[in-house]
């Protein structure tokens, strides 16, 4: 099937940085894209060319709305959008227009898992995320806490995480208790600064509107009409999350982040994720959202970063003295020494 469509004003960004977003059509809806001076012209399949077509009408439809995604942004949507049949690029961008209501930037799911992340959220009140660094765990989290107060379904937003080094030691940190755990929290504090203009976020602080606390300080508390988050779930252990869990009251809203493949606990086996994920599977109300390498959407590098990482895994060489080779050596210097010892006796003192 051919199909030729009209070269709008103002189309240039749908093609995407070095005709990127084309190039995506293309390879996921199996069809080839021709820009000529005339028209774009469409070959293919007719369902393929013809959700091209639909893009672009859908893509002229928001410019006239006064919608105008960034490259980034745009092309997160359209891998959306080509992945599953069932979405538009307008309905798409009018759900993330919704959910960004009083924030800076456009909460926009930008591949199927984090679409089902964000659903959930909404739908339930605990979502455990598990999956690789840069999937958008915590920022969609807290974009989705900051949406929730903004439309007044909560009352406040309590943003929690383990006070753990990553394989480091810093030692003793200088200044007030808050002052010593803020390194921590800064990843939080930096999804919040950039969705809400700083002056806003500072006073939210003030009024503790907006609580970003470690761990160690909830034991005890009863969290109700509250958006509880809590990130790098994987450094806790077994005990700190039930702790946590139990915090939850009324009109209360749960979501949980971590990565399992950076575990800087002394035993990585002891991690509380990991145990909440084999007891917690199944039970009615809390739904875990798993990621991959697929939705990293940092910068490109970091994707490739992590499927290297994860390739490398079956490759890993084992020491080349297995524990029983070195309980044997140990014997047999042991027996040389006993020896050793026989022939030559201490001298009495």
């Amino acid at each position: 099937m051919k199909i030729a469509l009209e070269i709008t004003p103002n189309l240039e960004p749908l093609f995407g940085t070095r005709d990127e977003n084309l190039r995506l059509m293309e390879d996921s809806l199996g069809v080839r894209i021709d820009l000529r001076s005339d028209a774009v012209h469409v070959e293919g399949p007719e369902a393929g060319a013809a959700r091209v077509q639909r893009i672009f009408e859908d893509f002229e439809t928001l410019r006239r709305q006064g919608i105008n995604p960034h490259n980034g942004e745009l092309n997160g949507m359209l891998r959306l959008v080509v992945a599953d049949p069932a979405a538009t690029l307008r309905s798409v961008a009018e759900a993330g227009k919704q959910r960004s209501a009083g924030i800076k930037r456009t909460v926009q799911p930008r591949s199927i898992n984090q679409r089902r992340y964000v659903e959930a959220i909404e739908q339930s009140d605990m979502v455990f995320s598990v999956g690789p660094a840069g999937t958008g765990k915590t920022y969609l989290a807290v974009a989705m806490a900051v949406a929730a107060f903004n439309a007044k379904r909560i009352g406040r937003i309590v943003l929690v995480r383990p006070a753990v080094e990553a394989g480091e030691r810093l030692g003793f940190l200088p200044g007030t208790l808050q002052e010593k755990v803020d390194p921590y929290l800064r990843p939080l504090y930096d999804a919040l600064y950039d969705l809400l203009d700083p002056d806003r976020v500072d006073k939210m602080l003030e009024k503790n509107i907006i609580e970003v606390a470690p761990l160690a300080f909830m034991r005890g508390r009863t969290l109700n009409d509250a958006f509880i988050i809590m990130d790098e779930a994987q450094n806790t252990t077994v005990e700190q999350m039930k702790m946590f869990l139990t915090r939850m009251g009324n009109n209360s809203k749960a979501v949980i982040t971590g990565d399992i493949t950076q575990i800087d606990l002394p035993n990585p086996r002891k991690s509380g994720l990991l145990d909440a994920i084999n007891v917690l599977n199944g039970v009615e109300g809390i739904v875990f959202c798993h990621f991959d390498d697929g939705d990293v959407v940092r910068h490109p590098l970091v994707q490739r970063v992590v499927r290297a990482y994860e390739s490398a895994k079956p490759r890993q060489q084992e020491l080349p003295l297995t524990m029983g080779d070195g309980i044997q050596v140990g014997a047999q210097e042991s027996e040389e020494r006993a020896e050793e010892q026989a022939k030559h006796p201490a001298k009495p003192q």
